[in-house]
């Protein structure tokens, strides 16, 4: 008998997906221990997990997965082969539809009219003047949802939208969204944005820390970004790519709204029901805000309207950024974003994207 750990190890599939799998009748484990809970599988089975992770990598849906591995290991293979034929066709077509539609794109994109627009990307001169300690809990509420993606730079920093007297930073990594805003003087002149790299921002979020209540001096000019905190110095070249019109991706507000307690909602996040994403690469919490303005965690099998699914891990990140003992979560509709605000600064907020639950 192979532990989970060990058919995940050996099959590529992860422990999330190997539990998703079994709660969806693909992969039952040989044995579950009756006390503990933990899964148990033969040395048969990790051939089949080596399958799954083939068809999961290639994108088949999980209704024609449960065929494929129904008759994989039956002597005639007629309807195995149908089912990745007509899987790759799908493919195929999508793929072809796909570059039709991103050559239309590309071509209104060359020819859209640039509009006349005040704001500067870095090659302006901008500088201004802020607390240190705004500065720094700035960067700490929007870091968590910096990019990894290397196909993306432009969303591999933080933005800095500098415009009257006030300077948003922003993240995102597309699923995910973070807004904090800090008091700026000095400013003169249109908008003023500039991303500045993950690294970039992190030092200048040390630099910040020196003394809080000492003013910091940020400077913007020829598309480099510099910090100044008395003596010292940090600074370097500003990503070189437009950031997405995040105000665009901004809540419209309406949702349910309730008032949590940080260390107990993380306890109960940390201990209550989860589920998985369809490719079972995620967990997921699955939350409802019910009327008496209390947040609850939808067990499995409850699908009801009201039930909205986020990757848990991403939202416990959110809640160690809210920098609050009480933080309020906005929840409007299962496909709407989840919103998490602070009860004291709306300005400061973040955004998780809900995950579709498996029907």
């Amino acid at each position: 008998m192979r532990s989970i750990g060990e058919v995940a190890r050996e099959s590529g599939l992860g422990v999330s997906a190997l539990r998703f799998y079994d709660r969806a009748g693909v992969l039952v484990p040989a044995w579950v221990d009756p006390v503990s809970g933990y899964r148990w599988y033969t040395d048969g089975q990790l051939d089949e997990a080596r399958l799954l992770t083939r068809l999961r990598r290639a994108g088949m849906p999980l209704a024609d997965i449960r065929l494929v591995t129904a008759g994989w290991s039956g002597a005639d293979s007629d309807l195995v082969r149908h089912l990745l034929d007509a899987h790759l066709r799908r493919l195929e077509q999508g793929l072809s539809r796909a570059r039709e539609e991103f050559s239309a794109l590309r071509s209104l994109l060359a020819s859209r009219e640039n509009p006349v627009d005040t704001t500067t990307t870095g090659t302006a001169r901008t500088r201004v003047t802020l607390a240190a300690r705004e500065l720094a809990q700035a960067v700490d509420a929007v870091r968590f949802a910096v990019s990894a993606d290397r196909e993306l730079p432009v969303l591999g920093g933080v933005l800095f939208d500098i415009e009257g007297d006030g300077l948003h930073a922003v993240a995102t990594d597309r699923y995910r969204m973070a807004v904090a805003r800090a008091a700026v003087t000095g400013h003169e002149g249109g908008r003023t944005q500039v991303v500045v790299p993950a690294a970039l921002a992190d030092a200048m979020r040390a630099l910040s820390a020196g003394d809080a209540d000492a003013p910091v001096r940020l400077a913007v000019e020829d598309g480099r970004v510099s910090l100044e905190a008395g003596d010292r110095q940090t600074a370097g070249r500003a990503v070189e790519h437009d950031f997405p019109d995040y105000r665009r991706l901004l809540p419209p507000g309406g949702g349910r709204r309730a008032l949590v307690d940080v260390a107990a909602f993380r306890r109960a996040l940390e201990e209550g029901p989860v589920r998985s994403d369809e490719a079972g690469e995620h967990e997921l919490s699955v939350l409802r805000v019910a009327d008496d303005g209390t947040v609850t965690l939808c067990a499995d099998g409850e699908n009801d309207a009201e039930c909205v699914a986020v990757n848990r891990a991403y939202l416990l990140d959110a809640l160690a950024a809210g920098g609050r003992d009480r933080l309020v979560l906005e929840l409007a509709a299962p496909t709407a974003p989840v919103t998490i605000r602070r009860p004291d600064d709306e300005s400061t907020f973040s955004l998780l994207m809900p995950v579709r639950l498996e029907d």
